[in-house]
């Protein structure tokens, strides 16, 4: 309940849920007060003002019977609001029972209302509101069904499809097979769990149904006289747009901000919803507790602190977590490697850290710190800040991660205008300094060229210049060096080098090249399966078998050409299926009963070295000569 409510917060706080905020709340009161204060106005006929256009006594001007076009237009907000409310509440209604009901009717039944609901999908929407308006007649009323039942099709699509998604799940068969009713399941169990989705919807929809009633009064066949709403406003106005055009416009402009209320309504509140799941709260595989000596003792000079980090999303039959239970500590000017095979949950990791993993996905941690600063529970507009000028992420493709419809130079001063207030001259050269201080020549030139006219060397030095176009206190670089040469490849591992050396930054370096990791940083996290399997320096002789067949299974000078190539048999777990025990039983060699019982948890070897093995001396790869992570690789 907390959290939902700081997401309202929070979203209530961002510039288009203040303003669809505080237009709905516009639209609401005068829909309740404009007929109470000035009902008797937009009635009031003055004859020696007749078709005038707007003055000083009547704003808007007055229509052909002398009345304030002001005030008409004012007081047509209840009506207009409500019959569009009215609309939407039938086709909503309407389209649950139509989308549900194949569950409870036998099959050829079912079949048969599917095909009806596809049937009616397919036509477009104002041709099904003209059709039902010719069975339910002119007037009110029957445009009122006519909107309602036209927005039936869609909403009974969205309830069929989310239905059947919620059906397959777990919590729904153990009630099927406990014999709950058809009627009762689909109340009990499955409304309930599509109920938000259908609420965004329908929010949305509104805007609609104001529109499509709006243009039923404005041909004639909705809202008739004595009564009027914005669309038979709009239709009387247009026959003196020349000469008053105002009469016109004003319900128009009307019809447009109220629609523009309910989309913006119904966007806002589907940020903070997001994907409903069967679950109410996040209940991963469970993991070992965190190790309180797993976090170093000295915290004053640790720019990140990661405690039990778990990252989680949501499936049909429950959750998957491909990030289970990690932790490190990260401290001023240290370089430190993450390595591991493609899905052991590396980059999602730094992801986390950076708050860049978006939701349904859900992120824990019992601690997640970064300059001191929880990052979980900090609020947006607080957190931006730091995380803009304190933090850089260096993403694995450039290509995708600048925009290309965008100059370089404006890119990085973005930044500075954003995060820092500098005006647009001030930020672009800031820019362009920024270039040349990762040396790309003719920085000025470079900063005027979209990122297609950068080779891919040239695109990832400025990606680490837009890092550096704040103050970094920490840079994550996720396969920085991927696809590259060797020759650029020791170019940007030099300039992170001297990045580090002339800042005191900290470096996280997310690699596959264990042998690239052992050149450029001082300590080394392997991950397998979602988890930490050994924190060591880099010249710290490997102790876990999957970091030494990692680094039995690197190629340098010095391997031996007759040879076979060394390889880690099987595959990694997927994140799904992570077996009991060590998710590393399957392919090591040195397995015991008790791997695949226990999982393991990081125990010390020294101060510095730890382990989550049973049997950390006793396994052994080929190519010994490999053992120590310093021996070779290629740059």
């Amino acid at each position: 309940m907390v959290n939902r409510r700081a997401k309202w917060v929070a979203a209530l706080r961002t510039p288009v849920g203040a303003f669809a905020a505080a237009l709905l709340v516009l639209v609401v009161a005068l829909a309740v007060l404009a007929p109470i204060l000035w009902h008797d106005n937009a009635f009031e006929i003055d004859t020696e003002a007749i078709g005038q256009g707007p003055s000083a006594a009547h704003w808007l001007g007055t229509d052909d019977l002398g009345r304030d076009i002001l005030f008409r237009a004012l007081v047509a907000t209840r009506l207009s609001v409500l019959l569009a409310v009215l609309a939407t509440v039938i086709g909503v209604v309407s389209g649950i029972v139509l989308g549900t009901l194949p569950s409870l009717l036998p099959r050829p039944a079912a079949r048969l209302v599917t095909s009806a609901v596809n049937i009616a999908v397919a036509f477009p929407g104002l041709l099904l509101v003209l059709f039902f308006s010719v069975i339910f007649g002119v007037g009110t009323h029957g445009a009122v069904l006519a909107v309602g039942f036209a927005l039936a099709p869609s909403f009974a699509r969205l309830a069929q499809t989310l239905s059947a998604s919620v059906a397959g799940q777990d919590f729904v068969s153990a009630a099927r097979i406990s014999g709950v009713g058809r009627v009762r399941l689909l109340v009990r169990h499955i409304l309930p769990n599509i109920g938000e989705p259908l609420v965004v919807n329908a929010t949305i929809g509104a805007g609609s149904a104001l529109l499509a009633f709006s243009g039923l009064s404005f041909l004639g066949i909705g809202v008739q006289a004595p009564d009027y709403d914005w669309g038979r406003l709009l239709g009387e106005g247009l026959n003196g747009i020349y000469v008053n055009p105002a009469a016109a416009l004003a319900p128009g402009v009307a019809v447009v901000l109220a629609g523009l209320a309910f989309n913006l309504v119904g966007e806002t509140v589907a940020g903070v919803i997001g994907v409903r799941t069967g679950l109410r709260k996040l209940a991963p595989r469970p993991v070992p507790p965190a190790r309180e000596d797993l976090v170093r003792e000295r915290d004053d000079d640790a720019v990140l602190v990661v405690e039990n980090l778990q990252v989680a999303f949501p499936r049909p039959a429950g959750w998957t977590v491909p990030v289970r239970g990690v932790s490190f500590t990260v401290r001023a000017g240290e370089a430190i490697g993450v390595v591991g095979e493609s899905g052991s949950g590396k980059s999602l990791t730094g992801l986390a850290v950076s708050r860049l993993v978006e939701a349904p996905a859900v992120v824990t941690a019992d601690r997640l710190e970064f300059a001191g600063k929880p990052v979980l529970t900090t609020p947006e507009r607080e957190l931006r800040g730091l995380l803009g000028t304190s933090l850089a992420m260096v993403f694995q493709d450039p290509m995708t991660s600048f925009n290309p419809t965008k100059r370089i130079g404006r890119q990085l001063a973005e930044v500075s205008e954003q995060h820092q207030g500098l005006p647009r001259a001030k930020a672009f050269a800031r820019a362009v300094d920024r270039l040349r201080a990762v040396r790309i020549p003719a920085a000025e030139r470079r900063a005027r060229q979209y990122p297609h006219e950068f080779s891919g060397g040239m695109r990832q030095r400025a990606m680490i210049g837009m890092g550096l176009m704040g103050d970094p206190r920490l840079i994550i670089a996720d396969e920085p060096t991927t696809a590259l040469d060797v020759t650029v490849q020791r170019q940007l591992l030099r300039l992170l080098a001297r990045t580090r050396a002339e800042r005191n930054t900290a470096i996280i370096l997310i690699s596959h090249d264990i042998a690239v990791v052992s050149q450029t940083c001082e300590r080394m996290l392997v991950m397998y399966a979602g988890r930490v399997v050994e924190d060591l320096p880099s010249a710290a002789t490997p102790r876990h078998p999957y970091t030494r067949a990692l680094l039995a299974a690197t190629l340098d000078l010095e391997t031996d050409r007759d040879a076979p190539l060394a390889v880690i048999p099987g595959r990694p777990p997927e994140p799904d299926r992570v077996p009991t025990g060590c998710a590393f039983a399957d392919r090591c060699p040195a397995v015991t009963d008790r791997c695949r019982l226990e999982d393991p948890v990081l125990e010390p070897m020294t101060p510095e070295h730890r382990v989550a093995c049973w049997n950390p001396r006793e396994t052994s790869f080929s190519q010994p000569a490999k053992e120590t992570v310093t021996a070779g690789g290629a740059e």
